[in-house]
């Protein structure tokens, strides 16, 4: 006689075999309430260098320039304002 077996593998994985959870873990993890998102992890450590927020006014033909460029627009706007420093300075 025939038995019926599972298709797929099991994933399942004994608790007892996982590592332990400390301080640290808790300190860098998000903090969640329900589904909403209180604080981001402290895993990613600062930059030297950090960009500063600003509220700045383009001309709209510059800024339809950059966006047809596609994702990461506003870092290759950055990266020509950069070199024009660079090369003025």
């Amino acid at each position: 006689m025939s038995e019926n077996k599972p298709n797929t593998p099991s994933t399942w994985v004994d608790p007892d075999d996982a590592p332990e959870l400390g301080a640290e873990f808790f300190r860098e993890a998000d903090l969640y309430q329900g589904d909403q998102l209180i604080r981001r992890g402290r895993g990613r450590p600062k930059l030297a260098n950090r960009k500063i927020l600003l509220s700045v006014r383009y001309s709209p033909e510059v800024i339809a320039y950059f966006r047809q460029t596609g994702e990461g627009w506003q870092v290759r706007m950055d990266a020509v304002l950069r070199e024009y420093v660079r090369r003025k300075a």
